[in-house]
């Protein structure tokens, strides 16, 4: 135990590991002595659901332990040493479409891999990327029922519910809009809309928990900085020393919610959610993408500019991805944690100590 708790200290997301389990202490019972797997376990989302476990796994002597599936673990290995080679976590290769199924019983699945970030940058084959999320599902669902687990979580998105009406300031989770199924930047959407519906219908016919995170925009350590994320770019653009480049007009509304805050919801909802009841995860505290990038270039200690590439047409309303989060709130207790300047601020430092893991 002291090993362990010197590598704790050691870890550069030290103080946010011990927010999210001051906030998570009383729930970590439900998976003691348990084992978990989980899908998608070295992207972002994954990375932040490894350290959590780890943490709340030694601090608490949980004698638990987790599989993660991946279709190669090296670079996570020499990413992430202190995770891969940590005693409770273990690696499962294979495709999330048709992995070979684990011996033995695992209590509680998070099904958090879809197609790579990087290759939605690249334009990947929208079939394939269909294929990813829904087989992908259906598969570990099969592989859940034959576990026996219990609980079971997907990690849905705020992109299920289609464009968001330009007079609906934030989406509640009753909202029943949907996708164009005509459009081919719909499959994203539309397949994770297929894959809430198997989950209800696994959940009803084999009693399987299945909660659903429905997962808007995020910045945080492990972030990746050059692709399609604003608040990734911004930040990679002002450790450049600027300038902060908007592509667009700066009109779209977007809000992000710090990745401790997301370990913490997601969590929560596996252990407490309600079965069948999408939650919306993600921050209320709205903003334009041009206030976005203002605020990213006044957490740099120097001056950073700012240029908006195009000018706004009053003609078209500002576009909204931003979410109602009552439900999570009054049901589950959640909240926001941490503001969007600390939030930008500590991410920024992580890169700053950590510019291995971003190259």
């Amino acid at each position: 135990m002291r090993t362990q708790q010197s590598n704790l200290h050691e870890n550069p997301l030290a103080g946010d590991l011990d927010h999210i389990l001051a906030y998570t202490k009383g729930l970590w019972e439900d998976i003691r002595g348990k084992r978990l797997f989980i899908t998608g376990g070295t992207g972002f989302f994954g990375c932040w659901l490894l350290e959590s476990f780890v943490r709340a796994n030694d601090a608490l002597d949980l004698n638990a332990s987790v599989l993660v599936l991946t279709r190669n673990c090296d670079a996570f290995k020499k990413n992430a040493p202190h995770l891969a080679d940590h005693p409770a976590v273990r690696f499962h290769i294979g495709d999330v479409r048709n992995f070979s199924f684990p011996e033995g019983e695992f209590s509680h699945i998070i099904h958090a891999a879809a197609t790579s970030a990087v290759a939605t940058f690249n334009n990947e084959d929208p079939m394939a990327k269909f294929d990813t999320v829904v087989e992908g599902t259906r598969h570990t669902l099969d592989f859940a029922v034959r576990c026996n687990a219990k609980k079971f979580l997907l990690t849905s998105s705020g992109v299920v519910y289609g464009k968001q009406p330009s007079g609906m300031t934030h989406i509640l989770e009753e909202y029943c809009g949907a996708p164009d199924p005509a459009d081919p930047d719909s499959t994203w959407g539309e397949g994770k809309r297929a894959a809430e519906l198997l989950c209800t219908l696994y959940s009803r016919k084999y009693g399987i928990e299945a909660k659903i995170a429905r997962c808007f925009s995020f910045v945080g350590p492990f972030l990746q900085l050059d692709i399609h994320y604003a608040v990734g770019n911004f930040i990679r653009d002002g450790l450049n020393g600027g300038p902060i480049r908007v592509n667009g007009d700066g009109t779209p509304y977007r809000s992000y919610l710090y990745a401790s805050d997301l370990a913490i919801w997601l969590w929560t909802i596996l252990f407490e959610g309600e079965s069948c009841r999408p939650y919306n995860v993600g921050s209320e505290r709205d903003m334009t993408i041009g206030e976005l990038a203002n605020a990213v270039a006044q957490s740099f200690q120097k001056p950073i500019e700012v240029t908006i590439a195009k000018s706004v047409d009053p003609n078209n309303p500002p576009d909204r991805y931003v979410p109602s989060t009552t439900r999570a709130q009054i049901n589950l207790g959640l909240k926001q944690t941490v503001n969007l300047r600390e939030a930008v601020e500590r991410t920024i430092a992580h890169v700053q100590t950590n510019r291995t893991l971003y190259r």
